[in-house]
């Protein structure tokens, strides 16, 4: 039997393991090591086994992502994520629509932090529904605001997504995150198009707040200082080279730790809380890294990847054709699996593809995150759409899912331009170079 055909029977066993329910960490480990052993010998799959960790692991760049990870646990613990969202409250909520708007613009500042699109969901969900409920919001408007803002958590840096598709593809993790900077901010602005366009057409699914005055909408900015000079000084560090995204996560930790302790907001159980959840995503994280790093090594073994990206492109289809198929087989698979998941099982097989239809890696890594993003509300099952609907269990699902379809409109129309217009990811990146 041929390396090849190996590789297509294991990656079977791998998605039947995967749809009974098993550990993605563990499956894609156990069949790395186990396909591995049954190409080559039983030592070579023990091989990977003892020395694919101490290579993943003791990389520098690998500690980007516990960095990263910690400040976006510190801004939380420190009340940051609120005082974003009031500052913005206070700027657009007496508009048509202002409080959708200004939950869109705090996830868009929260993501900035966090990196995460879940985190972003269920954080905003707790915060802002209370507040759309009492000044009578549609229930849809204003589940479907929180839910399609919640996805812009994994694409505005720093985002732990990017940085996985990073190491799996050794592109710059610094480009990366520049990369994705238009795109997110693009994003929540066809968003905030569409709460307008909605609201304008019918006022009462978005009744306007209490108009703040100037001095308070200048009074409140106060409190945002922090996030917005973090932020700054991590892109703008990382933009100017003046020192690398793993020195970015640690001088972005330690900021936070700074202002948490200016506003007085850091506790020492709020501490020890942080590096606990740290610890804890971090470990979640690295086990399926790990897994997944066995699993790409027995899969460049085989060759398969390279195999079927060699298959497809020789197809008689134009390169967007087979990229537009690349996207659905996503959004399918986005729909029932969480990002982190998606991407590791996926990236081994679809990025050698990329490149050899002339695609740009760091354009490629935004595309596909992109398109999780509107995976992770795409019906019937949508993973922020279930997290927020934990948040809020009075509203039912198909409100929820009503709420979203006017974003995951717009999110298609995004989408289409990023790929007409590549210059959109890649301009800030192309300046870094």
């Amino acid at each position: 039997m041929s390396p090849i055909e190996i590789g297509y029977i294991c990656l079977g066993i791998l998605f039947v393991l995967l749809f009974l329910g098993t550990p993605i960490g563990v499956v894609m480990g156990a069949v790395g090591v186990g396909g591995m052993a049954w190409v080559a010998s039983t030592s070579a799959g023990l091989g990977i086994l003892k020395t694919v960790p101490f290579a993943t692991f003791s990389a520098y760049h690998y500690s980007v992502l516990p960095l990263f990870i910690l400040m976006g646990e510190l801004c939380y613990q420190a009340g940051l994520t609120k005082s974003l969202y009031d500052a913005v409250h206070k700027w657009v909520g007496h508009f048509p629509g202002g409080l959708a708007i200004a939950t869109v613009g705090g996830c868009t500042a929260f993501a900035a932090v966090s990196g995460s699109s879940l985190a972003t969901a269920a954080t905003m969900g707790t915060l802002v529904l209370p507040e759309m409920k009492r000044f009578k919001y549609d229930d849809a408007l204003a589940t479907g605001s929180i839910a399609a803002g919640g996805t812009i958590g994994i694409l505005i840096p720093p985002s732990t997504i990017l940085i996985i598709y990073a190491i799996l593809t050794q592109q710059s993790v610094g480009k990366l995150f520049l990369a994705g900077f238009f795109p997110g901010v693009l994003e929540a602005l066809f968003y905030v198009a569409v709460i307008w366009f909605l609201c304008k057409r019918n006022p009462s699914l978005g009744p306007r707040g209490p108009k703040a005055s100037f001095k308070e909408r200048i009074y409140v900015l106060k409190d945002t200082w922090g996030v917005v000079a973090l932020f700054i000084i991590i892109i703008g560090g990382i933009y100017t080279g003046a020192f690398t995204p793993t020195e970015a996560g640690g001088i972005g930790a330690f900021g936070a730790f700074l202002f948490a302790i200016y506003r007085r907001k850091l506790t020492l159980e709020s501490f020890k809380l942080s590096l606990i959840e740290t610890c804890k995503s971090t470990s979640m994280i690295s086990f399926i890294i790990l897994g997944a790093m066995m699993f790409g090594y027995f899969l460049a073994v085989t060759r398969l990847p390279f195999e079927m990206a060699d298959q497809i492109s020789a197809l008689p289809f134009n390169r967007y054709v087979i990229l537009f198929i690349i996207i659905v087989i996503y959004l399918l698979i986005g729909c029932v699996m969480d990002a982190m998941a998606m991407i590791l099982l996926t990236v081994p097989i679809f990025f050698p593809l990329a490149i050899s239809l002339g695609f740009d890696g760091i354009w490629f890594g935004i595309i596909i995150v992109r398109v999780f993003e509107m995976a992770s509300i795409t019906p019937p099952v949508g993973m922020n759409v279930y997290v927020l609907h934990g948040v809020a269990e009075d509203i039912p699902m198909n409100t929820i899912f009503r709420g979203i379809m006017p974003f995951l409109i717009a999110d298609v129309f995004h989408l289409a331009l990023l790929i007409a217009f590549p210059q959109i990811v890649m301009w800030l990146p192309n300046l870094m170079s």
